[in-house]
C-alpha cells in the first residue's frame, strides 16, 4: 500500500513538471508548427538562473525563482528575432534551427559555467503525512506552482485581450492582420512567453535534480511525449498528455528500470498516435 501511495504521489510530481515544460512547447508550436528542439534547453537555462542567483548571493531560490521566466524570456525573445522569424513556414529548416540553437545554448553553458554539476538548496525542507507516508513539502509545492501557473495560462488565453489575439491569429493569421493585429509581435511574445514557461519549470526542479549543461536531455522525450500523445488543439490536450507520461513512467519505473519505463511509455506513445493521430484530447479532422 505505502508503495502504491508514494508512486503515485512521484507520477503526480513528474506529471506536473512534464506538463510545466510542454505548456510552452504546445503555445510555440500552436502559434506557427515551431517544432522547437532547443525548447529543454530552456529548462536547463532557467535552472541555472537559481545557480547564478545563488553565487550572486542573492536570496538563492526565490530570486532565482523570480529571474528564470524573466530572464529565460528574453533568451527566447532574441533567438526568435534572430533566427526562428526567418524559418516560419520552413519546416525542415525550422528542425535543423533549433538544433542547432540546442547545440550552442549547451556549450555556451558550458564555456562560461563549466561542465560541471551544481546543486541548490531547497526553500524549505520536511515532509507530509499522506495516508501514512512521509513525503517531501517541497514535491507539492512543485504541483502547487504547476496548477497556479496552468490557471495564469487559461486567464491570459481566454479572458485577456492578449489571449483573444492570439487566438485570431492561430485560427487566421491573413484575417487577423488585415483587422489590425500586429501578429510578429505575438509571435514575439508567445515565443518569449513559451521560453519563459521552460524556465520556471527548470527553476523550481533545480533544488531536486542535479545542474548541468546536458540537463535538458532528461526531459527532452518525455516533454514531446506529452505534447503528441496529448494533442496540441488546447491546453487540455497538454494537461492529459503530460498526465499520461508521468503516471506512465512513474508507474512503470516501479516495476523496471527507468531505461525501460521510458521505452515502454514511449510504445504506449506510438500506440495512442496510431490510434489517434490528432492526440487524445485533440478533435477529428
Amino acid at each position: 500500500m505505502n508503495l502504491l501511495i508514494v508512486t503515485s504521489l512521484n507520477a503526480l510530481s513528474l506529471s506536473m513538471v512534464v506538463i510545466l515544460i510542454s505548456l510552452g512547447l504546445a503555445i510555440i508550436f500552436g502559434l506557427r508548427g515551431i517544432i522547437n528542439l532547443a525548447h529543454t534547453e530552456f529548462f536547463m537555462l532557467g535552472a541555472y538562473v537559481v545557480v547564478l542567483a545563488d553565487s550572486l548571493g542573492l536570496p538563492t531560490f526565490w530570486a532565482g525563482l523570480l529571474f528564470a521566466p524573466l530572464v529565460v524570456g528574453a533568451v527566447g525573445w532574441l533567438i526568435e528575432r534572430s533566427l526562428i522569424r526567418f524559418l516560419y513556414d520552413r519546416p525542415l529548416e525550422t528542425l535543423l534551427g533549433t538544433w542547432g540553437v540546442s547545440l550552442i545554448l549547451k556549450e555556451l553553458v558550458k564555456l562560461v559555467l563549466g561542465p560541471q554539476q551544481r546543486y541548490t538548496m531547497q526553500p524549505f525542507s520536511g515532509s507530509v503525512s499522506v495516508l501514512g507516508v512521509n513525503y517531501p513539502i517541497y514535491r507539492f509545492f512543485i504541483v502547487g506552482v504547476t496548477l497556479a501557473v496552468i490557471g495564469a495560462m487559461l486567464y491570459l488565453f481566454l479572458k485577456t485581450d492578449f489571449g483573444l489575439r492570439t487566438r485570431a491569429v492561430i485560427t487566421n493569421r491573413e484575417m487577423a492582420a488585415a483587422v489590425g493585429i500586429n501578429t510578429s509581435a505575438i509571435d514575439q511574445l508567445v515565443f518569449a512567453l513559451g521560453a519563459g514557461l521552460a524556465g520556471i519549470a527548470g527553476a523550481i526542479m533545480s533544488p531536486v535534480v542535479a545542474v548541468n549543461p546536458n540537463m535538458g536531455m532528461e526531459y527532452f522525450a518525455r516533454t514531446f511525449f506529452a505534447v503528441i500523445v496529448g494533442g496540441v488543439s488546447n491546453i487540455f490536450g497538454v494537461l492529459a498528455g503530460g498526465g499520461i507520461t508521468g503516471v506512465g513512467e512513474a508507474f512503470l519505473s516501479a516495476q523496471f528500470r527507468p531505461v525501460v519505463a521510458q521505452i515502454l511509455v514511449l510504445l504506449l506513445a506510438i500506440v495512442v498516435v496510431r490510434l489517434r493521430p490528432q492526440g487524445v484530447v485533440g478533435k477529428s479532422s
